[in-house]
């Protein structure tokens, strides 16, 4: 073996904390669109056209050893998947080559000239290559066949033929090794026999099968990635479709607007490509697809248990690598090569990355699109993936306080003890008092019996979701649509707002005749329970929040119409019912509130309840206020709003500021937030509480962590498939766990048992 004067040069790199170049090595041939191979221990790629180099990962002083037999450029590597013996497999136009490193290793020590087994000839170009999971069988993809050639007796076991246009990739089925997948550029893949044509727009270049997830990753070029189930029964459904360049555009300005939220001393220097006016790369062309384990560092920075953790995979894509979360399809990390100046390659020809599960680097290796450039890359994971958050350490949001309330703060306040004067005492005979001092039993301890409660029914830990129709109303007879429906905090009463201007009460069960709100001058937007129970709180497009007593069905505040520059879209009971909180246009706005139901007889007409404003917080952008929730069942200082702009805004009373803005949340404007607000009935870990989800129509439901600001789980529900419009509002009876739905089309709604 000989040493290659000239080409290679190794060092620590000089790039910062995040990814350091450990290996440039120049080529005489240029090796761009050539399928790399990278593994835990060793790096392959073509050198000088018909040269194999092999360079070890784990202690770059080690020789690269270069294995020669080709006699055209080689086109493919791939290692195979059994560590003992270690095998490689290189293929070009005359010969597919197979190699063992351990064999060759002992050669050249010896002094001879390492030599593979040839496993076929004359195949032409072979774009990709992989060996099955047991190394007995190889995939060569070469124009529009693939050749499965047998390791051990060198034979061609079957061709595979069918697709219209080169197959670019072909992956082997992990827990069903017979099965094999492949994509082409005919915009087509196949699982064995035919499969329908997904793929409309580009030519297909990379895949994957994730194991866990079982699910089918195919990358495009034109930067789309398609992904499919491979469930037993769920016959290889397109799951989603992913736009990478849109989810690095989303993810660039989720870091720019949590970097903005910050400290002035607390901010890092922002990266070349979040500079303000840099035109992104036109299309992201997937080259390569790997799988990431970043199972260690997401339970450790949120709080989650391992087994929550998600799959991820790596791909690699000409102008950079991206870590895809495959359970909410949202980026955790972004390696822009042009964001590293001192990286010897700025745009890639060929990636493979390598990964393994635990440990905290990552290896990749690239060649250059232009002239005969190969790095090999060492990437620090908790650096890349720390830059996702942008908050920094110990500055994690929580609904569950984690201090005292501060002097400064609107939320402080001192509530005036009302000094009732006690009923004068009656006077009782002698007789009557020592009867009544005595105790009716012999013993002190006395046993109920029971019947004075009424019989709990429990709820099953493992049941199926509700799917039955249990009870059905009909709530106007005219054209009257409920915008909104709220269970009460002990899940006896169900409030309703119609856009007839009324607000109903129902009892759970939707039986009895309800009771009738009247008063409001526009359609009823939002309706909400106090947290005793006692007032039901209602905001019309009139621009007037107005608090009805129950026990009296009658109205006991009304806030006027000057308070508020714009109609009001949300109001809620904050605090444990202390304040009011409504949202005004881009303005959220907090009110304190004293309701007194005494009656003067002779002015009754003058409201003895009042409400003054307290504080006044304006949204990050000019942008209207379209959902609000806050928690009501305990103290929290964190209010939740979303805005037209498509962003998700977190208000911290306690700071009187805004604590964070996540930026395009949906595709469309965020129309709900559901938080998780406790309940009498369960008990739940202190995790749960920060979980919220919103949904936008047509952009289904998403499940959000406000200690990372990252999707938590992705609910692919596309409203706009359903027969019906999505609707208006969503909520769940604690008590009963049976969902409301209220509907646009017709003005119904209905209990899911």
């Amino acid at each position: 073996m000989e040493e290659p004067q000239g080409f290679f040069s190794t060092g620590d790199g000089c790039v910062g904390d995040t990814v350091t170049e450990r290996c440039l090595v120049e080529s005489k041939e240029p090796v761009s669109h050539v399928q790399l191979a990278c593994g835990l221990w060793f790096c392959a790629f073509p050198l000088d056209g018909n040269e194999l180099c092999v360079w070890s990962t784990k202690d770059p002083s080690y020789q690269p050893l270069i294995l020669r037999g080709h006699r055209q450029p080689i086109t493919a590597v791939t290692f195979g998947n059994t560590v003992s013996p270690l095998l490689i497999c290189s293929a070009s136009q005359d010969y597919v080559m197979l190699w063992s490193l351990d064999e060759c290793r002992q050669k050249v020590l010896l002094g001879l000239t390492p030599r593979g087994l040839v496993l076929g000839t004359l195949l032409g170009k072979a774009l990709y290559l992989r060996l099955s999971p047991d190394d007995r069988a190889a995939a060569v993809c070469a124009g529009n066949k693939i050749f499965m050639l047998d390791t051990e007796s060198r034979s061609t076991l079957a061709v595979l033929e069918g697709h219209r246009g080169p197959v670019t990739a072909a992956e082997f089925c992990p827990w069903q090794t017979h099965i094999i997948i492949s994509v082409s550029e005919d915009r087509s893949f196949k699982v064995r026999a035919w499969a329908p044509g997904y793929f409309r727009s580009s030519p297909l270049l990379s895949l994957l099968v994730d194991e866990k997830s079982k699910q089918l990753v195919a990358g495009c070029a034109d930067g789309q990635l398609w992904v499919f189930s491979l469930v037993e029964r769920h016959h290889y459904r397109c799951v989603t479709r992913v736009d990478l360049k849109k989810k690095r555009e989303t993810f660039s300005r989720r870091v720019e607007s949590r970097l903005c939220s910050l400290p002035e001393e607390n901010r890092r220097p922002r990266a070349h490509g979040l500079e303000k006016g840099e035109d992104m790369e036109g299309s992201l062309p997937v080259l390569s697809l790997a799988p990431c384990d970043l199972s260690l560092l997401l339970s450790s920075e949120c709080g989650c248990l391992p087994s929550e953790s998600a799959p991820c995979l790596w791909v690699g894509s000409s102008a950079g690598l991206l870590i895809l979360n495959l359970a909410n399809f949202e980026l955790e990390g972004v390696l822009r090569y042009k964001d590293f100046r001192s990286l010897s390659i700025q745009v890639a020809g060929s990636c493979a990355m390598m990964s393994k599960a635990g440990e905290q680097k990552a290896i990749c290796l690239l060649t250059s699109v232009f002239g005969g450039q190969i790095a090999v890359l060492e990437i620090r994971l908790a650096a890349l993936v720390r830059s996702r958050q942008g908050l920094g350490a110990g500055r994690s949001l929580s609904v569950l306080p984690r201090g005292c309330v501060l002097s400064t703060s609107p939320l402080h306040f001192r509530i005036a003890e009302e000094h009732r004067t006690p009923p004068a005492p009656q006077r009782q005979s002698a007789v009557r008092s020592t009867v009544q001092d005595q105790p009716l039993v012999f013993h002190s301890k006395v046993r109920s019996s029971g019947y004075a409660t009424a019989p709990h029914k429990e709820y099953p830990l493992e049941s199926s979701p509700p799917t039955r129709l249990h009870k059905q109303r009909v709530l106007a007879h005219g054209p009257a649509a409920a915008l909104c429906v709220q269970f009460s905090g002990d899940g006896r009463w169900l409030a309703c707002g119609l856009a007839n201007h009324l607000s109903l009460v129902f009892r759970a069960d939707l039986t009895g005749t309800p009771a009738v709100f009247s008063g409001h001058d526009g359609a009823v937007s939002t309706v909400c329970w106090s947290h005793d129970g006692r007032w039901l709180l209602s905001a019309s497009l009139d621009g007037t929040p107005r608090v009805w007593s129950l026990r009296r069905a009658e109205l006991v505040l009304c806030v006027g119409r000057d308070l508020f520059p714009k109609p009001i879209q949300s109001a809620q009971f904050y605090y444990l019912d202390a304040f009011i909180l409504c949202s005004s246009g881009p303005e959220l706005q907090l009110l304190k509130c004293h309701i007194d139901t005494s009656k003067d007889e002779i002015r009754r007409y003058k409201q003895k309840s009042r409400c003054r404003p307290v504080f006044r917080l304006p949204t990050a952008g000019p942008t209207e206020i379209t959902s609000l929730s806050a928690v009501n069942d305990f103290y929290s200082y964190l209010v939740l709003t979303a805005g037209r702009d498509k962003t998700v805004e977190v208000f911290d009373l306690n700071a009187g500021r805004s604590a964070a803005v996540i930026a395009e949340a949906h595709s469309r404007p965020v129309h709900q937030i559901c938080q998780n607000k406790g309940s009498s009935f369960t008990t739940q870990q202190y995790q749960v509480y920060n979980l919220f989800a919103t949904t936008a129509t047509g952009d289904g439901i998403k499940l959000w962590d406000l200690r990372t600001l990252s999707i938590c789980k992705l609910s692919l529900i596309s409203f706009s498939q359903m027969r019906q419009g999505c609707g208006e509002s969503v909520h769940t009876d604690q008590s009963k766990k049976s969902p409301i739905y209220a509907q646009n089309r017709p003005p119904k709604f209905g209990m899911l048992k």
